[in-house]
């Protein structure tokens, strides 16, 4: 019997694959349906494989979906209006930042000045990237980590929002996510070369504007923040950086826990504020608070909302600017 229908985008490893690991070892596993969404789906069956190994009795099933594809993505929501009757939870994790370009002067500035512990979580000061283009011909940070998100939940309006039913949709964000970065008059960041903060900014503002929108029908939204952590992102920010020197780095990483309760650093860990946001009522939730993942020098993890740098007027204009770009691509033959 299924209580609970949890979709999770970017399942397969890091921060998604431990959210599925930590709600499957809960309390309230029993009656859950975990459905994983993936761009791999060789790295998707291990990943199912891994879950069930651990949790025999776990209903588990994946779903193929590459949020860069806008074909991919509407494959996708068909695909799930045929399997369910609704969804509980969306979490919309996936996320990519391509080519990461990082400023090795600027890092050891960094390490002995006073925004040391500002640098290592947010990467501020140290971190660019070159952005691609998808064969959509939408800037492939913007398509992956919010375009795509975007249309799947209009494409999945029908399962989310249902009289007599509450839904939450989840959102990935970062402490990288900046109002610096982002311009409602260039929301793909094509002339920028911070995509990845402008994206994550862009989710917060997106966040907000659905709240406005949709809790009048019971869909409900919110942004977590997962704290600094080692995952395959991390590691391709300087990925000729030989694996020793991320092992002598990592005491390094456990020093600066004692100064800062943002260094999560387990995947485990940043997971944290997904599971707890699972467990709780949204209706009171905060719509403008981003709830971090923290983590204490003793290794204990707990949840706090922090407010967001976001106003109504910048949502509701970058949800216009979204509305239309789904038009535009929709009316367009879309790439195979």
């Amino acid at each position: 019997m299924i209580n609970k229908v949890v979709l999770v985008t970017g399942a397969n490893s890091g921060i998604g694959l431990a959210l599925c690991e930590r709600l499957l070892g809960s309390q309230d596993a029993e009656g859950l349906h975990l459905c994983l969404a993936c761009r791999n789906m060789r790295r998707a069956h291990a990943a199912r494989s891994a879950l069930l190994g651990a949790h025999p009795a776990a209903q588990v099933t994946l779903l193929q979906m590459d949020t860069s594809s806008i074909s991919s993505v509407l494959s996708a929501a068909r695909e799930l209006q045929l399997r369910f009757n609704r969804l509980d939870y969306v979490y919309l994790n996936a996320g990519i930042m391509p080519n990461p370009q990082f400023d090795l002067k600027a890092f050891f500035r960094g390490l002995f000045s006073s925004s040391v512990i500002t640098m290592f979580a947010t990467g501020e000061g140290i971190l660019t990237q070159k952005d691609g283009v998808t064969p959509d011909g939408l800037q492939e940070v913007f398509a992956t980590n919010l375009f795509g998100h975007f249309l799947l939940v209009r494409e999945l309006e029908p399962l989310i929002c249902q009289p007599g039913q509450t839904s939450q949709l989840i959102w990935t964000s970062s402490s990288n996510a900046r109002r610096s970065a982002f311009s409602v008059e260039d929301v793909q960041h094509r002339k920028g070369s911070e995509p990845y903060s402008s994206s994550k900014y862009a989710s917060d503002l997106l966040s907000l504007a659905i709240n406005t929108r949709y809790n009048k029908l019971g869909l409900y939204s919110s942004v977590i923040c997962p704290g600094f952590v080692m995952t395959n992102l991390t590691y391709g920010i300087l990925p000729s950086f030989p694996a020793f020197l991320w092992t002598l780095l990592m005491p390094l990483l456990w020093l600066i826990r004692v100064f800062t309760n943002t260094f999560t650093l387990t995947p485990y860990n940043g997971a944290e504020a997904l599971v707890w946001l699972f467990n709780q009522k949204p209706e009171r939730l905060d719509p403008r608070a981003k709830y971090h993942s923290l983590t204490s020098v003793l290794g204990h993890s707990y949840t706090q909302p922090r407010q967001m740098d976001v106003d109504l007027d910048t949502s509701q204009a970058l949800y216009d600017k979204l509305l239309r770009l789904e038009r535009e691509a929709k009316r367009k033959p879309i790439a195979s």
